[in-house]
């Protein structure tokens, strides 16, 4: 319990809406923990997977209708529309409570409220926000009890401070036609119901880390962004960190465990995982940009996940792992499409059906036995490159911030911006070709301005010119660069290898952000000479690099018009600053045209 008035206060108003039978005060003691888990097992909440293989892990299926974010659900409500921008749902605070306490009302009947002190970010760093969530999930609670900080000593912190967010979930009955996730930013609240699914129920994740707190963070002068954080250890034992930020489907978690290839290991390069998906970042008294991962836990897609592609997450979640909605084998371990190990002879699919390889639905296409986006959820520490500085308050200070899309022509493998204007302008215009794996039109394009589309809290344009005014206020600020690890050749095969030779990339970044390397200018920004990008033991057919690094100005006057679409949706709140750094490359574009 709390002697916090305000937070007593809240919490039996919430109840007396909910109606629950019991409210439940979660400590973060691993006999709680027991507790709940053991009571999660009897009602088919969780099953207990292999203990001998997977100790600790769970398996959890959602409801089929309720297996990944629903964004057309998903609203921010400000009194101004024009504060939520053209890019998120809008609905006002009096309409939005109003409709949801009609949902909520009752909605916790025979249930226990579970209450959920957590911190983002190390308990009393001044990076760190608090939050409660009140939950009728015990899901929930184990979920929330690895992505984030809690328990008593949240408690206690909250004993000296009374500000923090307020978030109330309820499963309610699980209707699709009733569920609903709001945002107040404006009262620093959040609700979600009708859903079970971790993205619109770990409200500290998504809810809180980006769309609440990318508003707080422009009030108070620092950026909450969608991206990975990474160390770059060289055989000295100096460490470098990075921030990058790619849409989905673009290998931000995978990049963020990089393992190095066999042709760099010669030179001892090591990898420290700091986080692989958001990042809260200020301006410290030195200038320079610092940054933490707020969550303690990853929250990762299963499907595609295997020691060639993510070697180190593969070791992470075979311990103290809740995976939801893959597969479970005969004997009592999971498999999802693209992991290690043979094909499955049969096991029971994320519906809980009988499944074996060979089925096919009623069109003749194969039934998968995990939900493509299925997910587990597992403790940072599991990682083997976890980063010994993820509870340092002062965080990690940025070398440089890399942005990416997936382009099959477009983008170079990489190259830098001129200055912070220039990186904003690249930043807020990066985009990706929808895959066969999406919904949508096979190679249309979809802008997603520094992979924060789904995650801004308020209006883009205003998030830009945050960004812009940032840069003010470093004197040392990391440079910008763009990445695109999806170049193909004329018959669509990829040209980079991609996965651990990134690395080879990367070290050209902290090259450049030190000094050691020039670069060729080029209309868009600064490409690497082909000789300053270590190949050893990469075997590249000739001519491939530099096919890699090409920019071709006419893809990129095309791609202008894509860009002029984009801003003009933003209307006069677009920041002019931007708008100068479109006609600056127009301009550099058509030179000797």
């Amino acid at each position: 319990m709390t002697k916090n008035k305000k937070l007593k206060d809240w919490v039996n108003k919430m109840a007396k809406l909910c109606g629950p039978k019991e409210i439940v005060w979660i400590d973060g003691t691993d006999t709680q923990k027991a507790i709940l888990e053991k009571e999660a097992l009897e009602s088919g909440e969780l099953i207990q997977l292999n203990p001998d293989k997977l100790p600790g892990c769970f398996l959890h299926r959602t409801a089929i209708d309720d297996v990944a974010r629903t964004e057309h659900l998903t609203f921010i409500c400000t009194k101004n529309k024009r504060d939520a921008g053209p890019t998120n749902n809008w609905m006002s605070p009096g309409v939005a409570y109003r409709k949801a306490k009609a949902i909520f009302k009752g909605a916790m009947a025979n249930r226990t409220m579970y209450v959920i002190p957590f911190s983002m970010g190390p308990v009393g760093s001044e990076f760190s926000k608090i939050g409660v969530e009140l939950t009728d999930s015990r899901y929930v609670v184990l979920n929330m009890l690895i992505m984030t900080r809690v328990g008593d000593s949240v408690l206690r912190y909250l004993e000296e401070k009374d500000h923090f967010t307020k978030c109330l979930h309820s499963k309610a009955d699980l209707d699709i036609k009733k569920r609903m996730i709001l945002h107040f930013p404006e009262d620093n609240t959040i609700w979600s119901v009708g859903s079970g699914y971790g993205g619109n129920v770990l409200l500290g994740k998504k809810c809180l880390s980006l769309r609440i707190a990318s508003f707080i963070a422009r009030r108070e002068h620092w950026l909450a962004e969608h991206m990975l954080i990474m160390g770059i250890e060289e055989p000295n034992g100096h460490i470098e960190y990075i921030a990058a930020a790619f849409p989905s489907a673009c290998g931000k978690t995978n990049l963020a465990m990089l393992v190095p290839p066999e042709g760099l290991k010669v030179k001892g390069y090591r990898i420290w995982t700091v986080g692989d998906d958001i990042s809260w970042m200020r301006v410290d008294s030195d200038g320079a940009l610092w940054a933490i991962n707020p969550e303690s836990g990853f929250f990762g897609v299963a499907p595609g996940t295997n020691s060639h592609t993510n070697f180190s997450m593969v070791e992470t979640i075979k311990k103290n792992t809740i995976y939801t909605n893959v597969l479970l084998k005969p004997d009592k371990t999971v498999w999802w499409e693209g992991a290690d190990g043979d094909l499955p002879e049969s096991g029971i699919d994320w519906q809980g059906r009988p499944w074996k390889p060979e089925m096919k639905d009623q069109n003749g296409k194969p039934i998968l036995g995990a939900q493509p986006n299925s997910r587990f959820t597992s403790p940072i520490v599991n990682c083997p490159s976890a980063s010994f500085r993820l509870e340092q308050h002062h965080g990690v200070p940025i070398s440089a911030i890399i942005f990416g899309g997936r382009r099959q022509h477009l983008a170079p493998l990489i190259y830098e911006t001129f200055n912070w204007q220039h990186g904003v302008f690249t930043g807020a215009t990066m985009a990706s070709e929808r895959t066969a794996a999406q919904v949508g039109e096979l190679g249309e394009v979809r802008r997603d301005p520094m992979a924060m589309l789904p995650f801004c809290g308020y209006n883009m344009a205003y998030y830009f010119k945050h960004w812009l005014d940032m840069g003010k206020r470093m004197p040392k600020a990391p440079k910008i660069f763009h990445v695109n690890w999806f170049r193909t050749d004329e018959k669509g095969k990829f040209l980079w290898p991609g996965f651990k030779e990134n690395l080879r990339v990367l070290e050209w970044v902290l090259d450049r952000c030190n000094n050691k390397v020039g670069a060729k200018e080029t209309p868009i920004g600064h490409v690497p000479y082909p000789a300053d990008i270590d190949m050893t033991g990469l075997n590249l057919s000739e001519g491939t690099l530099d096919k890699l690094l090409r920019v071709e100005k006419k893809d990129w006057l095309e791609e202008l018009k894509g860009i002029k679409k984009f801003f003009d949706q933003f209307k006069r709140d677009l920041p002019s600053r931007l708008w100068e750094e479109y006609k600056n490359l127009e301009k550099r574009l058509k030179v000797n045209e």
